[in-house]
């Protein structure tokens, strides 16, 4: 048991406590992960073998009760199971306790979850994960066929360095909150810094706005707590005493605590950390893992295309002809024709770990439509499969000759199984985008 020397803590009013049950019932809510997705995770670790994006996915859980994205019905259901808890509360003999004690391991849970939470995404900015370089696909996309979304992701992706400067500022704010002294100052950093996500995805139509408002609530309670002493300093300049409740532990529950913090500081700060680089190394999440057809990485154009042995010349209103290929360094191929796509509209971060769920290169994205495949190489077979949700089932089986190293020669089965013969050319082309990342492009 912990002895807390509470003789410095505040009285309690009737109202500041019936407030208060209300609110400790509802962090803790929020606080524990109260998901399904939580047993998914932790029981679907292969802790031997834990990966980067196993922490981040667990970082992120929060109390869900409707399936899908985060959505504030989910704080409706948590704030009147509150309500309903604190009313029993007050009724019961549990009612008078020390409230001082209780605010304190409340403001401990909050500010070790948000530490959490916001951490879970610093690493991944921090080591240029969440918002990568667009692919060839990508860069060969008009910019009309992206979504709001995908188009300022891409403008983080192509400032790492930025990318990486809002991760380092996430990972001080997360470091600081995992101590009493230094809290107040992390939630600072973490209303201005989330606040701004917030707004940016309202602005973009991303879908972490709910998720921002999640940590933005956190920071808030920890503010709290200083929040009339900072106002009495900075804005009526008056005299303010610092809090002076001091907690205090027995031996045995002072090894607990810290041994308890040591555990969350490395699973949660180095392991993560280690992790997330190595991840950036060998497997970025957002990109599939598995490499794509050797030394055919590029942009090929569509020189002849036959379907059912009949020529179709090169029309931009064709539905059925191909207009263009891409071969990615790892295992997508994406083709663009006049073909209507129905965009993935997935807008919130999500890390998959089987390739073909990853689906961040084809999110918010038309004009395009992308395909896992398989190599055979002894029979040289392409065995594609649609990777947007909206046209699950639709594979394509393509036998593939290289007469040289620029032409791709594809012939087998579309999605409606009819035959198809493509020649595609390499275009050497060149990107001003990367161009101009080391020195001054000439135009």
């Amino acid at each position: 048991m912990s002895n807390i020397n509470t003789a410095q803590g505040p009285d309690w009013t009737a109202s500041e406590k019936g407030i208060f049950r209300f609110f400790f019932l509802y962090f803790i809510l929020q606080a524990i992960p109260l998901s399904i997705d939580f047993f998914k995770i932790v029981f679907g670790f292969n802790w031997l073998k834990i990966s980067y994006t196993d922490i981040f996915n667990l970082s992120r859980l929060s109390a869900k009760f409707i399936p899908g994205p985060d959505s504030f019905i989910n704080w409706i259901i948590v704030a009147f199971i509150a309500i309903i808890g604190s009313v029993l509360w007050a009724k019961s003999t549990y009612k008078n306790v020390d409230y001082n004690k209780l605010y304190y391991w409340l403001r401990a849970i909050v500010r070790y979850r948000l530490a959490i939470g916001i951490i879970g995404y610093g690493f991944i900015k921090f080591f240029p994960l969440q918002a990568p370089f667009p692919s060839i696909s990508n860069l060969n996309t008009s910019y009309g066929d992206f979504t709001d979304w995908k188009i300022f992701s891409m403008s983080l992706g192509i400032t790492p360095s930025y990318e990486a400067f809002l991760g380092g500022i996430e990972i001080l704010a997360g470091l600081l909150l995992f101590f009493r002294k230094t809290a107040t100052i992390g939630a600072i950093i973490i209303l201005i810094f989330t606040g701004n996500v917030f707004i940016s995805n309202l602005a973009y139509q991303g879908g972490e706005y709910v998720y921002a408002s999640y940590l933005i609530s956190f920071a808030l309670f920890v503010l709290w707590f200083d929040t009339q002493r900072i106002y009495n300093l900075v804005s009526l300049e008056r005299p303010t005493e610092p809090n002076r409740f001091k907690p205090l532990f027995s031996v045995q529950t002072q090894k607990i605590r810290l041994a308890l913090k040591t555990v969350i500081i490395f699973f949660f700060v180095l392991l993560y950390g280690f992790k997330t680089y190595s991840g950036l190394q060998h497997d970025p999440y957002q990109f599939p893992k598995a490499s794509g057809l050797a030394a055919a990485a590029g942009v090929y154009n569509v020189s002849e295309f036959k379907i059912n042995n009949q020529i179709l010349p090169y029309n931009p209103a064709d539905p059925i002809r191909w207009k263009d290929v891409v071969f990615e360094k790892w295992a997508t191929v994406s083709v663009r024709s006049n073909r209507p796509v129905l965009i993935d509209s997935a807008n919130y971060e999500q890390a998959f770990a089987h390739d073909k769920d990853r689906n961040y290169e084809l999110a918010g994205s038309g004009g395009r439509h992308y395909y896992h495949y398989v190599i055979d190489t002894v029979r040289n077979i392409l065995s594609l499969e649609n990777k947007n949700p909206h046209y699950k089932g639709e594979r394509l089986s393509l036998t593939y000759q290289r007469p040289d190293t620029s032409t791709i020669i594809l012939t087998g089965l579309n999605e409606n199984r009819d035959s198809i013969y493509v020649v595609l050319n390499k275009i050497d082309k060149k990107y001003p985008l990367k161009m101009s990342r080391r020195k001054a492009l000439k135009l």
